[in-house]
């Protein structure tokens, strides 16, 4: 046996809620061995105990999109330690070898089903998808971009909110996002949101709770302050399901649960019917 096949790293390695060895993916919940080959195949859901395994924004894209059809918008864009804040440029190192993004962002031009859209994807190996001035003003520009083409905008949100780096320059990324988001309302465009685990913070109070569809993977945590702070400020225990997407569901602020091996072809009929034609 080669030694070095121990150290490998596969191409989706920290995808997963589970640990990497050599080729093989240890699932947090049940703890069983899986090859990173069926990781794949089975949509980074363990096939033992059926957890969802977080995904990268790249490889969440290729799921969601046609092969080939995905172009990416503003790559190059990286965020700077404006604020001089400790340790920040060596945790945006970090973010990029660990996540081998520039950004916690990915957007673009893709088809779905065949129907033409604008797509954004967060990246919860990048500072657990922290918004940012970058990843702000990269959702900004794809808004603004399918508003001049009339295009809808999918966006599959994943997040811990804001960035706490960037102090206010963070927040100021929500008005910023919201607004673009009612200018593509506004033009008649459609917009439909994804919610993963976990949609929280800064994000969840604002452009991932603004789409005209909002789909949720089961299971997948969605809220603003974390159930710890939560139970602390009301000084009582929280129900088991509190915050999940299901209990979510059951509140209106989620329109559909989707799993996640049917979302290409459920988001894909949801664009088909809500064609836009210029």
């Amino acid at each position: 046996m080669n030694l070095k096949s121990f150290f490998l790293k596969a191409n989706n390695a920290p995808e997963s809620t589970g640990m990497l060895f050599g080729r093989f993916i240890t699932c947090k919940g049940c703890g069983r061995r899986i090859s990173v080959v069926r990781v794949r195949r089975e949509y980074f859901i363990c096939p033992g105990c059926g957890r969802y395994m977080t995904v990268r924004a790249r490889r969440r894209i290729l799921m969601l999109t046609d092969r080939r059809s995905f172009v990416e918008h503003d790559r190059e864009m990286t965020s700077r330690n404006v604020l001089h804040f400790p340790q920040y440029d060596e945790k945006l190192e970090a973010a990029r070898e660990n996540s081998r993004e520039n950004e916690g962002v990915v957007c673009g031009t893709a088809t779905v089903e065949g129907q033409p859209t604008c797509i954004f994807a967060m990246d919860a190996n990048f500072m657990m998808g922290s918004m940012g001035a970058v990843v702000g003003e990269k959702i900004t520009r794809l808004f603004e971009y399918a508003t001049a083409r009339h295009l809808p905008v999918v966006g599959v949100t994943v997040s811990g909110g804001a960035r706490m780096q960037e102090g206010m320059i963070s927040l100021l990324q929500m008005s910023k996002v919201s607004a673009a988001v009612q200018r593509h309302s506004n033009a008649g465009n459609l917009y439909v949101v994804l919610l993963t685990d976990p949609t929280t913070g800064g994000v969840d109070a604002s452009f991932a709770m603004l789409g005209d569809i909002t789909l949720a993977e089961p299971g997948a945590r969605v809220g603003f302050a974390g159930p710890r702070v939560i139970e602390k400020s009301l000084n009582q225990a929280l129900p088991k399901d509190f915050q999940r997407a299901e209990q979510v569901l059951r509140c209106g602020f989620i329109d559909a649960i989707v799993p996640r091996r049917e979302q290409k072809e459920f988001i894909g009929k949801i664009l088909s019917l809500h064609r836009v034609t210029v």
